[in-house]
């Protein structure tokens, strides 16, 4: 099955314009390692099992069929997690 190779990153958002100084964190998927996350593995399995959700439940359809999640040692206790994005 074809597939994209992608990597979870959590941002910080500060909001500009009417609602100036809204402040948030956003998940979201970089096509390249040096740009992903480094989780604890304490908060890890809560970080993939709400994008999983998410993602399964709103990104899917067109030529996206499903997402799949795997952890890789980063080191000092950390993992990084690769997303695996089937597509058609």
């Amino acid at each position: 099955m074809p597939h994209n190779i992608l990597y979870l990153a959590v941002l910080p958002v500060v909001h500009m314009g009417r609602q100036f100084g809204l402040t948030e964190q956003i998940l979201t998927l970089f096509p390249s390692k040096e740009l992903a996350t480094q989780f604890s593995t304490e908060e890890v399995e809560g970080f993939i099992s709400t994008f999983e959700r998410r993602a399964n439940e709103y990104l899917v359809g067109g030529n996206v069929l499903s997402y799949q999640f795997e952890k890789f040692p980063a080191g000092n206790n950390r993992v990084i997690v690769r997303v695996i994005q089937n597509v058609r």
